[in-house]
């Protein structure tokens, strides 16, 4: 299981790959949508290489209440 910091580095990583955005702009209060910028296409993308990077399955219906980069970092290192 990853700790929140790796998971962190990790999604920072994969929202730079996907849509650009500078690695130390992804922190825990930014939200993907109005921080971020993230487009619902690339949420998909993102949630997928989330899956397969940290082996953890995100169910669509929970891909919803991932509102904030800390949103996302908790479901990841809690799964």
């Amino acid at each position: 299981m990853a700790s929140e910091q790796e998971v962190q580095d990790g999604l920072a990583d994969i929202v730079n790959e996907i849509a650009g955005v500078p690695q130390e702009d992804v922190t825990p209060g930014k939200s993907f949508t109005d921080d971020l910028d993230i487009d619902s296409l690339s949420m998909v993308e993102i949630v997928q290489a989330c899956e397969d990077k940290f082996g953890v399955s995100i169910p669509d219906d929970q891909v919803k209440n991932l509102k904030t980069v800390g949103d996302a970092i908790s479901y990841i290192a809690n799964a």
